[in-house]
């Protein structure tokens, strides 16, 4: 067939009148009107907008926090905006490289009518220009040695914080200046674990070394002593320049804390102790002096403007207000905040 031939027949095909059946017609008028068809007005609905850091106190992870409680520290809608606004022109933290990192403080507050203990988030923000820390201090009442080991042996690292308006891009095209601790072991993977080794994200701190302050918490006077005995284990604190030991020993018999016949065994314990303790104080002195001398200008200017501040949540109606309860210490290996906010 000739072209011309088969462009005719087409448009005879597209001229040939429809004979649909009028029940199909039907069908196809109802569907056209279903179309046309509007839904009523209804009401607009209103999202309130997300701020660029709302969630970056969430990000940073609680240490030393029990992982079972866990969840209770996010029952309330805790409002950090204090800590954002650090961040905005004129703040304190403005333009500055920052390392967070989480941590709680179990307090007794009132809200709503009721008085209870709940797990108060605290911020905690480190001025530096490198991480303030890569290690984690591992020490409790329970345990009979502390422990000071790397952060990636608990799964801890400082990462980048991506704000939320620039969540779409890629992060090494970012020159972030915020970083927080992170904690990637899974909770659902602790049941696998050992009882001790989940313990001991639940005594772990931020180890923040300070070579060129002089730290009082490590050239403290006392000791802690877990004594095995028979019965039960005597726990007890001892300070060899305010206790004599003698007498620290027939009181803790008086009070049947400790039998009569472990009383020179008891006391051979405590000396061991204190020497223990007296020869990390002093390796400790040396360590810091050591850093001293062989520290750069640079690096010793680094740590004498490095600056921690608190940050609470400011009171809303939709959590406890904790203003009564702020307090300047930050944690044993470092000491008070230069500022609670």
């Amino acid at each position: 067939m000739r072209k011309g031939a088969k462009r005719k027949a087409s448009q005879k095909e597209e001229a040939k009148p429809s004979h649909e059946s009028p029940q199909k017609s039907k069908k196809a008028a109802s569907r056209a009107k279903r179309v046309k068809a509007t839904k009523p007005d209804s009401e607009p609905e209103y999202f309130e907008d997300e701020r660029n850091l709302e969630d970056l106190w969430k990000e940073a992870f609680p240490v030393g926090t029990e992982w079972d409680q866990l969840d209770s520290v996010y029952q309330f809608k805790w409002n950090f905006s204090n800590l954002e606004d650090a961040f905005e022109e004129g703040g304190k933290l403005h333009g500055k490289k920052v390392y967070l990192f989480g941590c709680t403080e179990p307090q007794l507050v009132f809200f709503k009518g009721d008085s209870k203990v709940i797990c108060i988030p605290v911020i905690v923000a480190v001025v530096s220009p490198f991480p303030p820390s890569d290690k984690i201090g591992i020490n409790s009442v329970q345990r009979e040695a502390e422990e000071i080991v790397p952060m990636k042996q608990m799964k801890m690292d400082w990462v980048p914080y991506i704000p939320l308006e620039n969540r779409g891009s890629q992060v090494d095209k970012l020159h972030t200046q915020i970083f927080i601790l992170r904690c990637t072991q899974r909770r659902a993977a602790l049941k696998h674990l050992k009882l001790d080794r989940v313990k001991k994200y639940e005594y772990c701190l931020p180890y923040i070394y300070q070579p060129l302050k002089e730290d009082e918490l490590e050239q403290s006077t006392e000791v802690q002593i877990i004594f095995p005995s028979e019965q039960k284990p005597v726990f007890c604190e001892f300070d060899w320049e305010l206790d004599e030991l003698e007498e620290f020993t027939d009181k803790l018999i008086q009070e049947e804390e400790l039998s009569e016949d472990q009383k020179d065994a008891f006391k051979e314990f405590v000396k061991e102790k204190v020497r223990e303790a007296k020869k990390a104080n002093r390796e400790a002195r040396e360590a810091r002096k050591k850093a001293r001398e062989e520290m750069s200008e640079e690096t010793r200017a680094a740590f004498e403007n490095m600056r921690f501040y608190k940050f609470y949540p400011v009171q809303t109606p939709d959590s406890p207000d904790v203003s009564n309860v702020k307090a300047p210490f930050i944690n044993r290996y470092y000491g008070k905040a230069h500022e609670v906010l």
